[in-house]
């Protein structure tokens, strides 16, 4: 079987280089592809492993946290384990992203980006 490895999650946006920063700021990744690509952008560890990626969608819709059948549903999201989470949530909060407003769980904190993907900060 060929070995397979998963490089990057990719995350659609309507203006590339604006989300590559946000992600850039709230994980304190470098960028590993061209800069100056307007449709593509890739940071990742610094050690290396998977790392996030955000591709140009012009036709990009938000999706609804939570789902509901009438909007864009949730496709994916990222659940990033944090060492604090209250200082994880201000760090959050300082670099763009929204405290989305329904809380599923007391120990976990669901954050919105800049154009509506969500994430989870939990502490293991």
């Amino acid at each position: 079987m060929a070995r397979l490895e998963l490089r990057s999650v990719v995350l659609d946006a309507p203006d590339v280089g604006a989300l590559g920063e946000f992600y850039q700021r709230l994980l304190g990744w470098p960028l590993t592809s061209e800069a100056d690509d307007p449709t593509w952008l890739r940071i990742a560890p610094a050690d290396g492993g998977t790392g996030l990626a955000v591709q140009y969608e012009p036709q990009y819709q938000p999706p609804v946290w939570p789902s509901d059948t009438t909007h864009q549903q949730m496709q994916l999201h990222l659940d990033l384990l944090v060492d604090d989470l209250a200082a994880a949530c201000a760090h959050a909060g300082s670099v763009g992203a929204r405290l989305a407003g329904f809380q599923p769980q007391d120990d976990v904190r669901v954050y919105l980006d800049p154009v509506g993907h969500p994430f989870c900060l939990f502490e293991n």
